[in-house]
């Protein structure tokens, strides 16, 4: 049974979506504030971690990046529908999704069973191609790694899948629908701001000068495309 950890100060709501996920066969720890949040998480076996950002003894970014620090776990934030710039930075922080308050747990549920998927297919599926170099950044399928300039880089999960999406599709333009389904498995979402903060962060790991891009571009009114020259 796959374990869950979810991070979140309001009883209410934890109770709530604890009994909604453990209908949907999933074990479910939980923590009421940021401490004691990563005390569970490593004294436990967590698949996926569920982050409030609003938490009463620290900020849930600092929760994230402590997180991400040691480890590669799906990480999936929870935020008011309004705080754009709250979810912005929470994605940045190394989250690899969210979801808004108020939380739908089907839709709470669809979203884990996404991400977890996604997990499950970087760490076994074959790919055509095991090696991808473009410039200085090579990546490495079987091995799950990117290297910049010979130098290995640390890259989340969903980092190192829009990487890859991106070298199978070197030099077309994607856009971010087509991005959100292929790297995501999302087809409803269209919210950009997915896309975007995840390039971002991306960009920071692999370009020489992230604010001028010269490997993965933006296409104005399009997407974004990976150019190989």
């Amino acid at each position: 049974m796959q374990q869950l950890l979810f991070i979140e100060d309001d009883d209410h709501i934890r109770a709530a979506l604890r009994l909604a996920l453990e209908d949907e066969g999933y074990a479910v720890l939980e923590a009421a504030d940021g401490a004691k949040g990563l005390s569970a998480f490593d004294a436990n076996t967590v698949d996926l971690v569920l982050l409030d950002l609003r938490l009463p003894d620290m900020s849930g970014f600092d929760v994230c990046r402590a997180l991400r620090a040691k480890s590669l776990v799906p990480i999936i934030i929870v935020t008011a529908q309004t705080d754009t710039h709250d979810l912005v930075a929470g994605l940045e922080a190394g989250a690899d999704d969210y979801v808004t308050k108020p939380v739908i747990a089907k839709e709470l549920a669809a979203r884990i069973r996404a991400s977890l998927r996604r997990t499950t297919l970087l760490s076994t599926s074959a790919t055509s191609a095991d090696r991808f170099i473009v410039r200085d950044v090579e990546l490495r399928s079987v091995q799950g790694i990117v290297l910049k300039a010979g130098v290995e880089i640390p890259l989340t999960k969903t980092e190192f899948r829009l990487l890859h999406t991106f070298m199978e599709h070197q030099n077309n333009v994607l856009s971010r629908d087509q991005l959100l389904e292929l790297v995501w498995g999302y087809e409803y979402l269209g919210d950009s701001r997915l896309v975007d903060a995840h390039i971002r962060r991306l960009r920071v790991k692999i370009e020489d000068f992230p604010d001028e891009p010269k490997i993965i571009i933006t296409v104005r009114g399009m997407g974004y495309r990976l150019l190989t020259a």
